[in-house]
């Protein structure tokens, strides 16, 4: 098994190095890392790639893309997909890092159905879904903001994929979903969540949980300017309509309002209270007998 970590950039700086040096740092060597960069200009990001390209003359799990132009991020990770060899292809973007050196051993045990999954599934069901179904699989991440490890929801039900699915930065993609269909770069913002519903609706991807804490989310980055905000909203609104009926997005609607769900997201994100929301958090998904 192959893993494919991509990451993209554009004048990151030191931001890079960070992202890349964690990837090194994996006891897991069955990896490569796919570098898509957009044609970078400024000195630190320059001289990095000059580094990792000398590098990867003696390594082959190191390439470095750095001629081609791109519009935004997702086309860049487009790009990346194309030079992609793995068998599951992870994206880590700039800024973020493995949250430890052992994630990419973790993640493989799960894989391939040897660690305990934390969940009440049989690990020949487990199996049988990798060989039928194209699998994403996804873990946990840790906010670098809030210092807190963010629970995923360990069971995709559509309200959850409505409300609340994980990042890419927890999700290791069977290669075949994303090289079969990529990014929809129309959305600026939620091209990553358009492409989560599509591999669950429409190409038939199973969605398998690891309690893994796989990455430091830096956040702050592009999609969560003011702006790009109320574009995310927008943007939401217009996918879930293409994957869910009009009837049952009206309902998770109202279930949203009525659990303040605007309230929950601010404590989410408070330093100060995000810790304590993230444990009740937990607590309610082991209630649930689902973590």
């Amino acid at each position: 098994m192959t893993f494919s970590i991509i990451v993209v950039c554009l004048n990151a700086g030191e931001k890079l190095r960070k992202t890349v040096e964690s990837i090194r740092r994996q006891t897991e060597q069955d990896y490569e890392i796919v570098i898509k960069d957009g044609v970078s200009t400024d000195k630190a990001t320059t001289e990095f790639l000059d580094e990792l390209e000398k590098a990867g003359e003696s390594d082959h799990r190191l390439r470095v893309y750095r001629q081609e132009k791109d519009t935004g991020i997702y086309d860049a990770m487009n790009q990346a997909v194309e030079y992609a060899g793995g068998e599951y292809i992870f994206f880590l973007n700039c800024g973020d890092s493995f949250y430890d050196g052992q994630v990419l051993a973790k993640v493989r045990e799960q894989i391939e159905g040897r660690g305990d999954t934390g969940e009440k599934r049989l690990q020949d069901d487990l199996r049988h879904a990798q060989k039928k179904r194209p699998c994403i699989f996804y873990g946990n991440i840790c906010e670098q903001v809030t210092g807190t490890m963010v629970q995923s929801n360990p069971a995709l039900n559509d309200f959850a994929c409505y409300r609340n699915l994980p990042c890419h930065q927890a999700c290791f993609y069977a290669t075949d979903l994303l090289k079969k269909r990529k990014f929809d770069t129309k959305y600026r913002v939620r091209a990553d969540y358009e492409h989560f519903l599509w591999c669950r609706y429409e190409g038939g991807a199973e969605s398998v949980y690891m309690p893994v804490t796989v990455a430091f989310y830096e956040g702050g980055g592009f999609s969560e300017t003011k702006a790009n905000r109320k574009r995310s909203k927008l943007e939401h609104k217009e996918i879930v309509a293409k994957y869910m009926p009009a009837a049952r997005v009206l309902g998770y609607r109202l279930i949203m309002l009525l659990t303040l769900a605007p309230l929950r997201t601010w404590i989410a994100g408070n330093p100060a209270l995000a810790g304590l929301y993230q444990s009740v958090k937990r607590k309610v998904y082991r209630k649930n007998g689902r973590a």
